[in-house]
């Protein structure tokens, strides 16, 4: 590999192309993510009719989503760990598989308990397949990450916008439980390509000693606190979320002792980029998922859509990130990593403060669509140059700890601002309000919803101007 371009298979003076290897690699990644990501759309949009045909509380029943994202963020420290062990390409087999077969599962529950059982089960085999595409996207692209990633995007996108569509259709015309059994042959088709194009490396495999101690007050810190969260109203709530907030402060204590033994080595974080890309990819999550969740439940409940009609009025959205994701090299380059990355958090808090009058107001169409769309390519174009700045920030060496520690933070984001977010709207709901509580319950979730796009745009504007300044803040 050059170290002059950071490519796989690319001369020094050539910098611009790359190698067919890269495209193979995408070609597995963008299936995995299109299986997750379609399926965490499908989900999203439909979990007011879950409710329903579960007998189940809005906010019980968004632990299906919220569920899923956990179990996701809770196996990502095992990441490298399995990796060492048993090789990128088995591991990525072996969750394919898992993924594949817990879809079925859910498709086959008998109540909402039964539901984010298996929903739980899915993430845990969903939650390897990011993070392992991530660090191949990064070991073959190098600084041409933003320029693999936008074009990777592409069809992963297409999910967004199919999502809703066939959640409409399977709602109105068959069974729930086909919203997971139609994954079973796009898992089929990536397992298959997964076995075709990754490359075999169990020749790499290596004894790793596993931070057991560190696992063990990771993982149950971040259910504590998550779950005691929904609940602060109860003293149960708060004493999980005192539970939770110790343990891991007891695993941040443990980790700084241990260093580069430790689940995630704490030492990444000193580097500023690293840390400011870290904190802007776990707000940028979180909205994009409280607001995936917001807006659906909004369009149902107080509007009375129905699930098709659903569909088709969240299209704009998907489409609003198709047409920026292919960009995000060329405008990255032209402008800058906080120009586009700010530049993005700041279109999407303009295009979600229009919901503060749609729900005050009720529901308008023409305000609906193009305050969608472009809600669509300011969040999109946030993720890209933020991820970038995190993975040129370290050294090659260093990329399996920094995207273990990335996926971890970023992902906690989606299950914190949802239970959120949903809490809220509960809250809201129960309060009697002259017979407006409906509308003001959707008024206070979407101004809350606002002020979290806020803070998404204060962490982006500390991100470094360009990526030729990264190397300043190498961690």
């Amino acid at each position: 590999m050059s170290e002059e371009s950071g490519l796989v298979g690319v001369a020094p003076g050539d910098v611009d192309r790359l190698d067919p290897s890269v495209w193979k690699i995408c070609s597995v990644a963008i299936l995995g993510a299109l299986l997750s990501q379609l399926d965490a759309t499908i989900v999203n949009v439909s979990l007011s009719n879950l409710a329903v045909d579960l007998h189940s509380s809005l906010s019980a029943i968004q632990w299906v989503t919220s569920g899923y994202l956990l179990a996701l963020t809770l196996v990502l420290p095992l990441n490298g760990w399995l990796v060492d062990r048993i090789g990128a390409k088995a591991l990525y087999l072996w969750c394919f598989s898992a993924f594949t077969l817990s879809s079925a599962l859910c498709g086959l529950a008998w109540s909402a308990n039964s539901l984010i059982a298996f929903r739980v089960l899915q993430g845990m085999s969903g939650g390897l397949l990011a993070p392992m595409a991530q660090m191949m996207f990064a070991r073959a692209a190098g600084k041409h990450m933003a320029r693999v990633v936008g074009f990777a995007a592409l069809p992963v996108l297409i999910a967004p916008i199919l999502g809703p569509v066939i959640a409409g259709s399977i709602l109105q015309y068959a069974s729930w439980r086909w919203l997971f059994l139609v994954n079973l042959p796009v898992g089929a088709l990536a397992l298959l390509l997964a076995a075709l194009f990754l490359p075999p490396d169990r020749d790499e495999t290596k004894q790793r000693e596993l931070d057991w101690v560190g696992l063990a007050l990771l993982s149950p810190g971040l259910v504590l606190l998550l779950c005691g969260s929904e609940r602060l109203g109860q003293t149960a709530g708060r004493l999980a979320v005192t539970a939770g907030v110790l343990l891991l402060a007891a695993f941040l204590w443990a980790a700084a002792r241990k260093g580069d033994r430790a689940l995630i080595d704490l030492r990444l974080f000193k580097g500023k980029v690293f840390s400011v890309a870290v904190i802007t990819q776990f707000l940028s999550n979180g909205v994009m998922f409280a607001g995936q969740m917001l807006i659906p439940v909004y369009l149902i409940q107080a509007c009375g859509r129905s699930p098709g009609e659903m569909g088709w009025l969240l299209a704009p959205l998907g489409l609003g990130m198709l047409v920026t994701y292919p960009l995000m090299g060329t405008l990255t380059k032209r402008f800058g990593i906080r120009r586009v990355s700010a530049g993005g958090a700041l279109l999407a808090l303009a295009a979600t403060l229009p919901f503060l009058y749609l729900a005050s107001r009720g529901l308008d169409l023409l305000v609906l669509a193009p305050v969608l769309f472009f809600r669509g390519m300011g969040q999109s174009a946030v993720g890209v140059p933020s991820i970038s700045a995190a993975y040129v920030s370290v050294d090659r060496r260093g990329l399996p700890m920094a995207t273990t520690s990335l996926n971890i933070v970023q992902r906690f984001g989606g299950p914190v601002f949802t239970t959120l977010c949903a809490s809220v709207l509960e809250w809201r709901l129960g309060v009697p309000a002259s017979g407006h509580a409906l509308v003001n319950a959707y008024v206070w979730t979407f101004l809350l919803l606002c002020v979290l796009h806020g803070l998404t745009l204060a962490a982006a504007l500390y991100l470094p101007l360009r990526i030729d300044d990264v190397g300043k803040g190498r961690a």
